[in-house]
């Protein structure tokens, strides 16, 4: 096989780009592939939005890109065309000839094949972005998995500027939400704790191969350098966040005693969310995170008497 056959180029010698639904549909054909639902595999082929998802990373050649699930390197190739280096982790094995053939224009991306849940990424940013200014997570995430990848990439600590992914757009509302709304919980705040979100475009399930049942939404998380606020011990901080949630019909009170008070001490409750200005009547998405982490620290010194 040509490699002219899997990158045809222009008059001029450019390489087309591989986001259309004619190049997806002949790529997959050529390489005998068919798309796994398991494995979230939607690609997709509108050109604008993928420009959107690379222009809110803020690349240069400066700057090094991490990708997670390329697929057939559609986003993988306009990443290239910013960034010093591209590194693409991808889970399908299957995609791996495909992938060296579309991305061979592009000495500088490379594909590392593994799960990302299970790769050390402290060690892959060692090795392949050494020397690199700044990194960038920017990647179109399977569904099914999109929390459990970004609360890696972001409770690891890793050097990143902004981490831009395509995700189910509910979640991407959920993550941007502010106190007070259906769409604020635990992840909200997660999430918040160490980004500053904002979603960046809707997108509509039409531009994808296959098409997914529902919309997504590009969101766009710039990296905190330090969180908005200091807790003395962030598993128990997100410890009280998870238990004010548990049942969100419930108020903070009643989910709170039933996590850690007794029959007998539940008064003690009470006096400890009055003593820190929190109506025990308030149900958990109407806390900020400034109150969030002031009821931690109250409940911290309350159970190490």
């Amino acid at each position: 096989m040509n490699r002219e056959d899997i990158q045809p180029a222009t008059a001029q010698g450019e390489v087309l780009d591989i986001a259309s639904p004619k190049r997806t549909k002949e790529l997959l054909q050529r390489h005998d592939l068919t798309l796994k639902k398991s494995l979230g595999q939607n690609f997709l082929i509108d050109p604008n939005i993928l420009n959107k998802i690379v222009g809110a990373a803020d690349l240069d050649p400066s700057k090094g890109a991490f990708e997670i699930g390329p697929g057939i390197g559609a986003l993988t190739q306009q990443l290239a065309k910013r960034a010093a280096k591209v590194v693409a982790v991808e889970i399908d094995q299957r995609l791996l000839p495909l992938l060296e053939e579309t991305l061979a224009p592009y000495p500088h991306a490379q594909v590392v094949h593994g799960d990302v849940l299970d790769v050390d990424l402290h060690a892959l940013f060692r090795e392949h972005f050494n020397g690199l200014e700044k990194v960038s997570v920017v990647a179109n995430l399977p569904y099914y998995v999109t929390t459990p990848i970004l609360m890696k990439l972001l409770e690891e600590r890793l050097p990143l500027e902004n981490i831009v992914v395509m995700i189910q757009k509910e979640v991407a509302e959920r993550m941007a939400a502010k106190p007070g709304g259906k769409e604020y919980g635990s992840l909200s705040i997660a999430v918040q704790y160490y980004c500053v979100p904002e979603v960046v475009t809707i997108v509509p399930h039409t531009v994808f191969i296959p098409q997914p049942n529902v919309d997504s939404a590009v969101i766009k998380l710039a990296v905190r350098e330090r969180p908005p606020v200091e807790v003395d011990d962030e598993a128990f901080f997100f410890e009280v966040i998870q238990a004010s949630f548990v049942q969100r019909r419930k108020t903070l009170y009643n989910n709170l005693s039933a996590k850690y008070f007794t029959k007998e001490t539940k008064p003690e409750l009470e006096q400890l969310l009055h003593g820190i200005g929190i109506e025990p009547s308030r149900r958990g998405e109407t806390l900020s995170m400034e109150e969030y982490a002031k009821l931690a620290a109250a409940l911290a010194a309350y159970l190490k008497r």
